[in-house]
């Protein structure tokens, strides 16, 4: 009879990643109209970044907003992936889809607040 327990990998103490910590500062209306990914249900924001992240990946942001001297921390996961050298000059980064928690519903709406009639505009974003 064949011992099967040899191949089956322990399990009682599974490594957990952490999520990654990135830092976006938004000093501009313009930048963040660019960024900002409303047709996500809970909002979103692309980060331009040059490490490379999956669909999936788990990500813990600190966003500041133009004047608003308020650090908003997010928990999200990315949706989104521009690779280096995509197509229209696009810059490479990821889309982070907030979480549905408190601050990132907080941060969703100080956004929209922040975009107001902007939101509706038809202007190129670095997503869509």
């Amino acid at each position: 009879m064949t011992d099967l327990t040899a191949t089956v990998p322990n399990t009682s103490n599974p490594v957990i990643a952490r999520p990654s910590v990135l830092s976006l500062p938004i000093k501009e209306k313009a930048a963040l109209y660019a960024a900002y990914m409303p047709f996500l249900a809970n909002g979103g924001i692309f980060v331009p970044t040059t490490k490379a992240y999956g669909i999936g990946d788990e990500i813990y942001l600190i966003l500041t907003l133009m004047d608003d001297p308020t650090k908003y921390p997010i928990a999200g996961k990315i949706v989104w992936v521009t690779p280096a050298g995509a197509n229209n000059n696009k810059a490479q980064g990821i889309g982070v889809h907030f979480s549905s928690d408190e601050s990132g519903q907080r941060v969703k709406h100080r956004i929209e607040e922040l975009l107001g009639a902007a939101l509706r505009s038809s202007r190129a974003t670095h997503t869509l």
